[in-house]
């Protein structure tokens, strides 16, 4: 009797053991599962490689901040920024993180958080050579580049009287290649974000010039989340305005841009 007794006391201290071992797994799973953002490594500031081949960028600290406030491990995969919605779609990703602009087209595909900066396409020219641009319209008979897969492509594509104007439209895979072909002659005028274009042309001091001259409309950037993953917007957004709240998100943009470019909560 002793025997089964103490059987069946360590049979009852095993089931209760193993029922306690996998109730933590698995809460510990759902709360700290990681996070995948999607996003183009050579998009700078937004997200890029340093010396050191490390994904660095002003939306990769911003998304760093908001999975540790979600007690998340993070990931960032660079992939093909063509490719976005279905990288989204597929579940090979779980976010898209970088400087994103929120269009209608967009909306049908992805779920976004509210916008969190404002975003302008402008123009860039070699420096000291305009070509006396000052609108949109000016772009005629000029040779225009930007980035595929970008808002600037899909506004001049549907705008058939721009397009048409053009003497020549190139597509480039990321905007370091774009300010490349621009340097180079390949490219009259280059059609790029304002803050992306606004970085690198800091970065090498009297080669390029910033014109004041919007081509479309003005966008924000958001954050996006594949169209049904609610969940993960609800909570990401719910830190995100706590960032904005405590001055985090500010410090982030003074550090990157030298003032704060997030857009205030209403």
């Amino acid at each position: 009797m002793k025997k089964i007794f103490l059987m069946a006391l360590l049979l009852v201290s095993m089931v209760l053991a193993g029922c306690g071992g996998d109730s933590g797994s698995s809460s510990g799973s759902d709360e700290n599962k990681k996070i995948v953002i999607g996003l183009d490594d050579e998009y700078p500031p937004m997200g890029f490689r340093d010396e050191n081949n490390q994904i660095v960028g002003f939306d990769v600290d911003l998304a760093k901040e908001a999975a540790k406030r979600l007690g998340s491990e993070v990931e960032f995969k660079a992939i093909d920024w063509n490719s976005k919605e279905a990288e989204l779609k597929s579940g090979r990703i779980d976010i898209l993180w970088n400087g994103l602009d929120i269009t209608p087209e967009r909306q049908e595909n992805m779920l976004f958080s509210d916008p969190y900066m404002d975003n302008r396409q402008i123009v860039f020219v070699r420096a000291g050579e305009n070509f006396g641009i000052q609108s949109e319209n000016d772009l005629a008979d000029k040779n225009v580049g930007t980035q595929s897969g970008s808002t600037a492509e899909a506004y001049i594509m549907g705008n058939d009287s721009l397009l048409g104007s053009l003497n020549e439209f190139k597509t480039y895979g990321d905007y370091i290649s774009a300010f490349m072909d621009l340097e180079n002659g390949r490219i009259d005028v280059l059609v790029c974000d304002e803050i992306v274009g606004l970085y690198n042309i800091s970065k090498q001091e009297g080669k390029f010039e910033a014109l004041n001259v919007t081509v479309g409309p003005t966008s924000e950037f958001g954050i996006a989340f594949a169209k049904e993953n609610t969940e993960l917007r609800v909570k990401v957004q719910k830190v995100f305005d706590e960032m904005v709240t405590d001055g985090t998100a500010a410090k982030i943009s003074e550090q990157w841009f030298g003032t704060n470019l997030i857009k205030a909560k209403n």
